[in-house]
């Protein structure tokens, strides 16, 4: 495994670092939690000492899963990634979206990033996590209700307290994160970024190289899309997103596969899987500092860590991005 200095932290993150989302089973169709920590666990074995978590991914269930394992390493040699600032529990904020539950309870989803949410988001998220202190701190999405300055003044104090060490923000643009950069030094931005989902290139990207931050690419894999394991005719789960998603909707789907067979024998040659030779990608691409693969057994797991290891030459990069250039 690799591991990637975080912006102008002394942060070290796996290349590969464990994308936490799924195994909370919020949108994803539900979790096994004994699945879920043998992920965690391989991954950690397989070099990813790096893990991204949040409050939202399953109410709670996620950082739960995660503090079960990290209780069992060395502290200092896993790296807490987990946020704040999308609420299931609150009214406060501005409006996001809602969910109907397997219960048939209606859930509202709220962006609500006010200072007295944030410190007490970080008490509950160290309880949960069974640790003292979070090593990256980030908030999960814009909140138009809150200034952005509140906000961060919030996390600084946080900082100060020893309970959180370095500051990210997620999904905001190039402005969003110049603002929250004067109130604390931000580390980085996660954002979505894939071989099919390209947008930040425009402008986050470029401040982040410009301002010495690191990006998190979340959603490599495009949630499963670029593995090649998809058809037209897959079907997805009761409360999995997936099923609605427009990278999912059969055409897409279609093109996708087609521009993967066409990469497919490198990764043959190279002996790995589609999923490795994509994650590859994606961290050697300009501004990247690590990539989110999630898991929800423990082969999956040590396969997105062997992904690190795999050495593409400039020659296939430029085979690669040609094929992308038909999708």
């Amino acid at each position: 495994m690799n591991y990637r200095k975080l912006g102008r932290t002394d942060l070290q993150l796996s290349e590969i670092t464990f994308g936490a989302w799924a195994i909370g089973g919020w949108m994803w169709g539900g979790t096994d939690w004994n699945e879920a920590v043998k992920a965690i666990k391989a991954g950690y074995d397989n070099g990813m000492t790096s893990i991204d978590t949040a409050p939202i991914y399953g109410h709670g269930i996620s950082e739960e899963i995660v503090g079960t394992v990290i209780k069992d390493l060395p502290r200092d040699k896993v790296q807490i990634l987990t946020k704040f600032g999308l609420r299931w529990d609150t009214k406060k904020g501005e409006y996001y979206f809602s969910t109907t539950e397997k219960s048939g309870e209606t859930l509202d989803f709220y962006k609500f990033s006010g200072k007295e949410g944030i410190i007490e988001e970080c008490e509950r998220s160290l309880k949960r996590l069974g640790t003292d202190y979070i090593d990256l701190y980030q908030v999960h999405w814009y909140d138009s209700t809150t200034p952005i300055s509140e906000s961060f003044e919030a996390v600084e104090r946080l900082i100060e307290q020893g309970k959180v060490r370095f500051a990210g923000v997620c999904n905001y643009t190039a402005d969003q994160t110049a603002i929250a950069n004067e109130s604390v030094i931000i580390a980085s931005n996660q954002v979505p970024y894939s071989m099919v989902n390209r947008g930040i290139e425009e402008d986050v990207v470029p401040y982040c190289i410009n301002n010495n931050m690191g990006i998190l690419a979340y959603s490599p894999l495009q949630r499963g899309l670029l593995t090649g394991k998809f058809n037209e005719n897959s079907h997805f789960n009761e409360g999995d997103h997936r099923a609605t998603n427009k990278f999912f909707e059969p055409e897409f789907i279609k093109r996708t596969n087609t521009f993967l067979e066409r990469i497919k024998p490198l990764a043959n040659d190279k002996e790995v899987t589609l999923g490795q030779l994509v994650l590859k990608w994606t961290v050697l691409q300009p501004g990247i500092t690590i990539a989110l693969a999630g898991a929800r057994n423990a082969e999956q797991a040590k396969q997105n860590a062997g992904a690190s290891s795999l050495v593409l030459t400039e020659e296939e990069l430029r085979f690669i991005n040609k094929e992308l250039e038909q999708l």
